[in-house]
């Protein structure tokens, strides 16, 4: 929502990757990273090879782990320990999709996130109960392009809605 005060959130566009009733976890797609590239990012965790066969675009996750890596992907690949993410998505956390992008192949799409976002059993329910955050179904364009300076727009005209016409606050009926 556009009241959000948490700068880790404020226009945040996140997909919920797994959610249960332990809790939920996911990962802001609209925050660029631009002090490290996925070359060096690869030279940092010793793949090959370097320089890449191919290169995607690295974001801010979460202010969790930062150091800790992720990949969002499109469903058509998947290997030991990746997860299903609803929408027909997948997310992967091992070094071996990272093998697979540099030397040319992996999934169709991708984003790779350093960090992630976590809520604790029923704090993301009562967060939206509280008028905090929208949810939307995810599509591809949103999750894996480029544009993240319109994603968060994007994400609200999906809903049909103008962020200028929203308010704070919740109302209870």
């Amino acid at each position: 929502m556009p009241h959000m005060q948490d700068p880790n959130f404020a226009g945040a566009v996140i997909c919920v990757c797994a959610h249960s009733e332990e809790g939920a976890m996911g990962l802001i797609l609209n925050k660029p990273i631009e002090r490290l590239t996925f070359d060096a990012l690869l030279k940092q965790v010793g793949v090959e090879p370097v320089p890449p066969a191919r290169r995607i675009r690295l974001v801010a996750g979460g202010p969790l782990e930062e150091s800790r890596g992720f990949v969002l992907h499109s469903g058509d690949w998947k290997a030991e320990g990746s997860l299903p993410v609803e929408g027909g998505f997948g997310l992967t956390a091992s070094v071996e999709i990272l093998k697979a992008i540099a030397a040319g192949g992996g999934p169709r799409e991708c984003i790779l996130a350093l960090g992630y976002a976590s809520w604790g059993a029923g704090q993301l329910e009562e967060e939206i109960v509280q008028n905090s955050w929208l949810s939307v179904g995810a599509d591809e364009e949103l999750l894996f392009d480029g544009d993240a300076a319109t994603k968060w727009r994007r994400a609200l005209a999906k809903l049909k809605v103008d962020p200028l016409l929203l308010s704070g606050a919740a109302g209870h009926a």
